[in-house]
C-alpha cells in the first residue's frame, strides 16, 4: 500500500491551523455573511442567513487515491476563494473560529 502525501496548508500565520485534511478534503474559512452599516448596525445577508457558501481555502488534502493506488492531484489550491455546495460540509470550530471541511467535488466555482 502506497503512503499518501501530506496535506498542503497556507503559509501565512493567520492560516496556521492544526487541521490537516486527508484524501480530497478541502478546509474552508467561511466568508463573514454579516454586513455593518456606517453607523455600526449589523445587517445579516438575507440570502445567506443560515450558512455561508463562500469562503477561502486554508488547507487541502493530498488528493483522492484511485483504484490503482495513484493519488489524483487536487485542482483546488490554498488561498483560492470558492463557492461550495451547502449542506454537505462538516463544521469544525477551533480557537473560536469556524471552518468547513468538504470534498473537492463539493467546490462549485473558484472566484477570481
Amino acid at each position: 500500500m502506497k503512503k499518501q502525501p501530506k496535506a498542503k496548508e497556507g503559509k501565512s500565520p493567520e492560516t496556521k491551523i492544526n487541521i490537516h485534511p486527508v484524501g480530497d478534503g478541502v478546509l474552508i474559512r467561511p466568508e463573514d455573511t454579516l454586513k455593518k452599516t456606517a453607523s455600526g448596525i449589523i445587517i445579516p445577508d438575507a440570502a445567506k442567513q443560515e450558512k455561508s457558501t463562500k469562503g477561502v481555502v486554508v488547507a487541502v488534502g493530498p488528493g483522492k487515491m484511485n483504484d490503482d493506488g495513484k493519488v489524483l492531484p487536487m485542482s483546488i489550491k490554498v488561498g483560492q476563494k470558492v463557492y461550495f455546495s451547502p449542506g454537505w460540509e462538516s463544521e469544525i470550530e477551533m480557537d473560536e473560529e469556524k471552518f468547513y471541511l468538504i470534498h473537492e467535488s463539493d467546490v462549485k466555482a473558484v472566484i477570481k
